[in-house]
């Protein structure tokens, strides 16, 4: 219990510190995805523990102190935030907390009402006698900053509100005819209304590249520059940064029945609503809803993070009360987190195919992107020295490319003084061998040719989707066969029979005759992926394609000199050297005989042979390809000369867009990246 109620306090403090850069200073040293993931957990931990629930606790406060610049403001009635969902099960949890509170009756009248999380600024209008009076900022959600001036210049907002003739026409369409009488008197009264602030991300785009012309700071994304526009002294400065708005909610009790009644009202007086927003009957409907908008937030013109799920009937939602600073009847449903926080339990080595020792972090489990992240490489001894990292710690964990997870940063003040110094171990941790530095590299190495790692994880390579591509043989099989006995090198995979198979557990006859046939299909292969396969240091699919271009045979780049292999573009002495010192050892000469004797052909062609109508063009891909493998896309593009590059910029050509893309489509939509489809792809190659 000690340690929980110290990690809480940790938490605390620390999500206190980046709290206040968020919204006070309007900067931030961590993503918002990752303070998510801090919050969340201190929601979790309060949540079991509540006798370690604390006043002065981030989940009972909300937003920071309004800035000393402007006028103080009083809400009428405190602006909460909402806590946060991240999973469909988390969404569940909070159903059956808030059913606990409620009646059978009530329970079968509990339907919900979903609206867009916008990546804005909250804001309160607050309107006497039909006009516009002030304006507020959430502050810290009893008092906020008066910039009246400030949203005035906000085309979305109405500075009056429209007839009463218009608005009655508009509630009767509505179907609020019963509540017309009461509403347009209360309009006559006062009225107040809440909403959020926001910046498109063009516009966005367009101030940015104003801020660096005049060598000015950039913003880091359009919720600060947004939050920046609003706190302008000069509300001319403001008024040049377009924004825009969405009306959400209707403070004032105006008769309405319901959340989505509270929308109905507000359009019918002029305010600027959200058109996605959408009633939900139930848990199905509120999921599809944040499925289908999760897929396709591209397509929005301002960022969003997630959809906000409230219940609908307002008897109900004013029933259920408040939590901390929260409604109990709302809550965040986050899209799946690019960053999130977790503990690196311990660092594990593992030598490769060339028998670099890798050091890999072992997580604590989270899901990131909706994806659950257990193991991130850690590249090598360097790295975890520029990260400062401790086993223990408590870090920042991101998925590169929305694919390979790293770690991003150490979170030092959470630490407790149990956490433990890794060191790189000076033997090989499977063959025991001395390993020794690599001649001008940061990795160290294993010297041993005959590693058991080494001999599996060239393995491993040799049967990838770059390399030789069976399919159906994956690392679990080529251990069984490596264990059994069955095959000593990869060329002996050429030469199992049927009968080696039958004789490992658990392989019948069909699954024994599957896995031959696979292996015979292979025997036909590219010479770039031939070059590939070989797993020469320092040659990747790019330089393997490069070289066959090249050279146009295997006897070729066997023979040639290191000075010959230097005058292909983009190889370098290093790769060079790599080149040369691999088709020098006898040891690996023996397996080329090995493989031919297998009877392995490779298809070579001249240089005359391979097209030049993507000479140059760079490609990245993103999202899932529906008639091609990545591997196979990849290598289309890069027999007719094309460059694949993993990352977007100015540089590139072409993106090729797939289902579910990942942040690169967003990249190349704001960069001006020509996009293409699979259809547009395959016709540009044929």
């Amino acid at each position: 219990m000690k340690k929980i109620k110290k990690r809480i306090e940790r938490l605390r403090k620390l999500i206190d510190h980046h709290r206040y850069l968020y919204h006070v200073s309007d900067r931030q040293e961590i993503s918002e995805a990752a303070l998510d993931s801090l919050k969340k957990e201190l929601f979790d931990l309060e949540e079991k523990y509540p006798q370690f629930i604390t006043a002065d606790s981030p989940t009972q406060r909300v937003g920071g102190k309004p800035l000393e610049k402007f006028e103080k403001v009083r809400h009428p009635a405190p602006m909460l935030s909402f806590n946060d969902a991240f999973s469909k099960k988390d969404i569940e949890d909070w159903s059956e907390r808030i059913s606990k509170l409620l009646s059978r009756e009530e329970k079968n009248q509990v339907d919900f009402f979903c609206e867009f999380k916008i990546d804005g600024l909250a804001i309160e209008l607050v309107y006497e006698n039909n006009i516009f009076a002030t304006g507020s900022t959430r502050g810290d959600g009893v008092f906020g900053e008066n910039v009246t001036q400030n949203l005035k210049t906000i085309e979305a907002m109405p500075l009056i509100l429209r007839e009463k003739e218009e608005v009655a026409t508009e509630l009767k369409k509505e179907g609020l005819s019963e509540v017309l009488g009461f509403i347009l008197d209360q309009k006559e009264k006062g009225l107040v209304v809440r909403g959020e602030v926001f910046m498109t991300k063009k516009e966005f785009e367009r101030i940015n590249k104003e801020q660096e012309k005049k060598n000015l700071p950039t913003f880091a994304n359009p919720r600060n520059m947004a939050a920046g526009s609003i706190r302008q002294l000069d509300s001319k400065i403001t008024s040049q940064r377009h924004l825009d708005s969405f009306a959400y909610e209707l403070v004032t009790d105006l008769g309405q029945k319901t959340h989505e009644e509270k929308h109905k009202i507000l359009k019918a007086f002029g305010f600027k609503t959200n058109p996605h927003n959408k009633y939900c009957e139930n848990l199905k409907e509120i999921f599809e809803f944040h499925e289908y908008w999760r897929k396709n937030r591209e397509r929005i013109h301002y960022e969003i993070d997630g959809i906000v799920v409230i219940v609908n009937n307002n008897k109900i939602f004013e029933k259920l009360g408040v939590v901390g600073k929260a409604p109990r009847g709302a809550i965040a449903f986050k899209f799946p987190l690019k960053q999130a926080t977790t503990i690196l339990e311990n660092i594990k080595v593992q030598v490769g195919r060339t028998g670099v020792l890798t050091p890999v972090a072992i997580l604590k489990p989270v899901e990131i992107g909706g994806v659950t992240i257990s193991r991130s490489t850690l590249h090598n001894e360097d790295e975890i020295k520029r990260l400062g990292l401790k086993i223990g710690d408590t870090v920042i964990v991101g998925r590169a490319g929305d694919v390979i997870p790293e770690i991003i940063k150490v979170l030092p003040e959470l630490r407790t003084g149990k956490e433990k110094r890794f060191f790189l171990p000076k033997r090989c941790p499977v063959c025991g061998t001395k390993v020794l530095r690599a001649l001008g590299n940061v990795a160290w190495v294993c010297p041993n040719p005959d590693c058991f790692a080494k001999k599996r994880r060239y393995f491993y390579h040799f049967i990838s989707g770059g390399a030789f591509d069976i399919l159906g043989v994956g690392p679990k099989i080529i251990d069984r066969l490596i264990d059994e006995e069955i095959i000593y090198n990869p060329a002996d995979l050429f030469k199992i029979k049927k009968e080696d198979i039958l004789k490992i557990e658990r392989f019948a006859e069909k699954s024994a005759g599957n896995l031959i046939k696979a292996i015979q299909a292979k025997k036909k292969i590219t010479l770039p992926r031939f070059v590939y396969a070989l797993g020469i240091r320092n040659v990747g699919e790019k330089t393997a394609q490069d070289l066959a271009q090249y050279f146009g045979s295997l006897e070729k780049i066997k023979k040639a000199t290191f000075e010959e292999l230097q005058k292909v573009t983009d190889i370098g002495p290093v790769v060079a050297k790599s080149v040369s010192k691999w088709f020098f050892k006898r040891r690996n000469l023996d397996f080329l005989k090995k493989i031919d004797k297998a009877g392995v052909k490779i298809i070579e062609e001249e240089k005359s042979m391979f097209s030049k109508i993507l000479k140059g063009k760079i490609f990245v891909l993103t999202g899932t390809l529906e008639t091609l493998s990545r591997e196979k896309a990849k290598e289309r593009i890069m027999m007719l000369g094309g460059i694949i590059s993993d990352s977007v910029s100015k540089k590139t050509a072409f993106l090729i867009l797939g289902k579910e893309p990942g942040f690169k489509y967003e990249k190349a939509q704001k960069l001006g990246i020509r996009i293409i489809k699979e259809k547009e792809f395959l016709k540009m190659t044929k």
